[in-house]
């Protein structure tokens, strides 16, 4: 008898990969495999066996992906553990770096060789410098994995912070939006027109958008991650001289701002009822994750949809009804909300109730504008 042939040091990685996707969703499996070592997965498994939240673990995950990867190319070998105080700031420096400056000094900034290394890999698309927060947010995952591993680091050295600080007030940057343009009622309505058969796609896509704006704008996570558990059927609304409304509370568990013990509840209401409940019979969907891939031939997956997928759902069906898939993406469908909210006369309080924003102030900045658009105090004249 033959013995099993022994598995690769990759092929061990993403099977290991594969079981922390049970938890966590990973994307490109097979390539992080090759890319982190056997310590990064097993950080990585420590920090699901912690029971760390979906999205902080995704943003580990790609981010260590991304070091990982600059790492081999700037230096042509795999991060070491803890990084020299030398190695972040290269990291600085070619992330954040002056592009006036650039068109003198080609030497200045992230090497041309870096660079193509990276954007052949598909961790670069964007040209020109890393965004400010996106550097000191890679920074301090960093360290986490750092510590988690139970070592010291020099993030905090008076250097590094130095070079953080003069670098970005060299190369100011105006933060921009997660979505250009809010995902409004009307807009969601051109989006819905897009979805009016009966196949499956259209049926699943069109509950994505009802379900994502009408339960206060969820995050793309929170609507790939739903699962039929966190769905109660409520009794129905009475309405005056109509029929009753279908009701279903989620139960959204641990999101971005919860640590998953509060008790955090969300109503649909009317329509998104419909719309939920006719994707999952034609999909014949009782248990497990709600919104799932579809085959090519009209297969329905047993793996959740991914995140970005939503992303992509929303810009296809803004193609679809004549707008530019540019300007929109799934925050869209959050900003969305409370700005048409306010455009409805819904005070901010009840808004935020559904929405389940923690701040005032970022929730206002979407309310505000449409009141402020529409208001007296835009109309003095």
């Amino acid at each position: 008898m033959t013995p099993p042939a022994k598995k690769s040091a990759v092929d061990r990685r993403a099977e290991e990969l594969d079981t922390i996707a049970a938890v966590l969703p990973v994307e490109r499996r097979d390539e992080l495999a090759e890319l982190l070592t056997d310590q990064d997965v097993e950080t990585l498994r420590h920090l699901v066996n912690q029971g760390m939240g979906d999205n902080t673990l995704r943003a580990l995950t790609s981010d260590l992906a991304y070091l990982e990867a600059w790492g081999m190319a700037a230096t042509g070998k795999s991060l070491p553990w803890p990084a020299p105080e030398a190695l972040l700031l290269k990291f600085v420096a070619h992330h954040l770096w002056d592009p006036q400056r650039r068109e003198t000094d080609p030497d200045h900034g992230m090497p041309a060789d870096v660079d193509e290394n990276l954007r052949h890999q598909g961790f670069l698309k964007s040209i020109g410098p890393h965004a400010p927060a996106t550097v000191r947010r890679r920074l301090a995952n960093w360290s986490t994995l750092t510590k988690w591993r139970g070592l010291d680091g020099t993030f905090a050295s008076p250097s590094v912070k130095s070079a953080i600080r003069l670098a970005v007030r060299a190369v100011p940057r105006t933060r921009r939006r997660k979505s250009a343009k809010a995902v409004t009622g009307d807009v969601l309505a051109k989006l819905l027109s897009t979805c009016a058969t009966d196949s499956l796609r259209d049926l699943r896509d069109r509950a994505i958008l009802m379900v994502a704006f009408a339960s206060g704008g969820r995050r793309r996570s929170e609507i790939a991650g739903l699962r039929v558990e966190q769905l109660t059927v409520e009794p129905p609304i009475e309405v005056p001289d109509g029929s009753p409304l279908p009701s279903l509370a989620i139960r959204l568990g641990r999101t971005k701002t919860t640590s998953g013990e509060q008790d955090d509840i969300v109503y649909l209401t009317g329509r998104p009822v419909d719309a939920l409940k006719a994707w999952m019979t034609a999909a014949k969907i009782e248990s497990g994750s709600v919104f799932r891939g579809i085959g090519r031939w009209g297969t329905v997956s047993r793996r959740a949809i991914d995140p970005q997928s939503i992303n992509a759902i929303i810009k296809q069906r803004a193609v679809m009804a004549g707008l530019d898939s540019g300007e929109f993406s799934a925050h869209g469908l959050r900003s969305g909300y409370l700005t048409e909210a306010a455009n409805q006369g819904i005070p901010l309080p009840e808004a935020m109730e559904q929405s389940r924003h923690r701040s005032v102030q970022q929730a206002s900045s979407y309310y505000n504008n449409a009141m402020r658009r529409s208001g007296r105090a835009s109309r003095i004249l």
